[in-house]
């Protein structure tokens, strides 16, 4: 008897987890605040590469912060963006570091407190030459895969015989 239970809270469970996946992917919100969710927790403690096309997940970060901090937003319209960025988060406080390599600057980007949706700017500091080569290595590397993939994804007129 108690097997028969167990596998009938077990179906149920299921049931009512499938219900829910398919409840949730209706919900545009929830599924963007997961795709928020998976990108902060991919961005900690990392230095991503920003590119617009094919969008990186560093360009991703920049335009979610950009929401959240609108000095942000305005700093990126005046400076650019950068090439870079680097995001974590030490004890409730979230740090941005954005590199420039053209002009071998970065800047630091702390949020005032951790309800608020302020964020202070310090520098530019200057990148070492060692960071600047290994920066512009990651730079290379990625825009080889671009180019693989690119290359790899042939249109099919164009890889038909001329007739």
């Amino acid at each position: 008897m108690k097997k028969i239970d167990v596998k009938k809270r077990t179906r149920s469970a299921r049931v009512l987890l499938g219900l829910a996946l398919v409840l949730l992917c209706g919900c545009q919100p929830v599924s963007d605040a997961w795709a928020t969710g998976w990108t902060a927790t991919a961005a900690h403690d990392q230095i991503m590469l920003v590119r617009e096309d094919p969008p990186s997940l560093g360009q991703r970060r920049l335009q979610s912060q950009s929401g959240v901090y609108p000095d942000l937003a305005v700093f990126l319209q005046t400076k650019g963006m950068p090439d870079f960025l680097a995001e974590t988060t030490t004890h409730d406080r979230h740090f941005l570091i954005l590199y420039y390599l053209a002009t071998k600057r970065a800047y630091a980007c702390r949020a005032k407190a951790p309800s608020t949706r302020q964020i202070e700017f310090t520098g530019p500091y200057a990148i070492t030459p060692r960071e600047v080569r290994v920066l512009r290595g990651f730079k290379q590397q990625a825009n080889g895969r671009v180019t693989q993939l690119s290359s790899s994804h042939v249109a099919p007129d164009a890889a038909a015989p001329a007739r």
